[in-house]
């Protein structure tokens, strides 16, 4: 059996910007923050809502593990950007190759910093009101794009 092998082709400004939004997300979740934080909190999200007590005790359980899976996912993902090669043309494509378990590394960490733009932006659901005038629902929209066609090399490659 082939490990399996995804390239991914970004512009060497997207990498630039993927790698400044992986490493603040890393940052996010390796933090120990004095109040809580919703988009943490929507990275670990309650296991039985309808039962509290439970919830809250499954979550002390669970969570440094999440949140340290998390962090390791987003290291994995600055590694691959690392390794992109250089160039002074900031809209040349540039590949970066993901291969077995980086693969999944990537799709939590893409799915993840989503969840944590959306939770900044307000955004509960996909009917959600976007703003045209704000950048950041620029970058919301960019990464779902970037993170459906990592999920559609991924499937393509394992249907081949």
């Amino acid at each position: 059996m082939t490990e399996q092998i995804v390239l991914l082709t970004l512009t060497r400004i997207e990498v630039t910007h993927l790698a400044d939004l992986v490493r603040q997300f890393a940052d996010i979740v390796d933090s120990t923050p004095s109040a809580p934080d919703p988009a943490v909190e929507r990275l670990t999200p309650d296991a039985y809502p309808e039962d509290p007590e439970t919830s809250r005790e499954f979550r002390a359980v669970t969570r440094s593990d999440l949140l340290r899976r998390r962090a390791h996912d987003a290291r994995v993902v600055l590694d691959d950007l690392a390794r992109v090669e250089r160039t002074e043309d900031q809209l040349a494509p540039v590949d970066v190759s993901l291969e077995g378990e980086s693969i999944e590394s990537w799709l939590r960490t893409l799915t993840s910093l989503r969840l944590v733009i959306a939770t900044r932006l307000g955004i509960t659901d996909e009917d959600h009101p976007h703003d045209p005038e704000d950048p950041r629902y620029g970058v919301y929209d960019w990464l779902g794009y970037r993170l459906e066609g990592l999920i559609q090399a991924a499937d393509a490659h394992d249907d081949a």
